[in-house]
């Protein structure tokens, strides 16, 4: 199913969704949590960034298991068995973020709670920092072990 489309390989294809939205979804996520002027602007995007990011992430971490699989029989090179290192601590770290995000534009919008906005924001940015070190940690190995040094 994660193998190929139209008989290419699916994560080359699908990676590029991931490395969009969950940066963005990083850089949104800090927007909101420190902007607050901003939030009524950017409820809607944190939201279906939340949603589109860490569904990426998985489509390209399975594409990525189904690649190794057909190209190596399961047993990768050193390149690409770091790069898929950083594929599960990336996936955790997205859909904690997209949890706290969702967390944040509904408590900014449901419960006017100041202390509980404070909180959500401090992990938010937290989480966005976190989110940015697997993604951009993945993305290099991923580009080292296909274009080299």
């Amino acid at each position: 199913m994660f193998d190929s489309v139209f008989g290419l390989p699916l994560h080359p294809l699908v990676v590029h969704a991931a490395v969009v939205f969950t940066p963005l979804l990083a850089a949104v996520a800090i927007a909101y949590a420190v902007l607050a002027r901003f939030r009524s602007r950017l409820d809607w995007a944190l939201v279906l960034l939340a949603l589109a990011a860490p569904v990426s992430v998985f489509v390209a971490r399975m594409s990525g298991e189904a690649l190794k699989e057909s190209r190596y029989g399961g047993q990768a090179p050193a390149p690409v068995a770091e790069h898929e290192s950083f594929a599960l601590p990336l996936l955790l770290t997205t859909l904690v973020l997209a949890i706290v995000a969702l967390a944040l534009v509904w408590a900014v919008n449901k419960t006017q709670n100041k202390a509980l906005t404070t909180v959500l924001s401090v992990l938010a940015v937290i989480g966005a920092l976190a989110v940015t070190f697997y993604v951009v940690r993945a993305g290099h190995t991923g580009a080292t072990a296909v274009w080299g040094a």
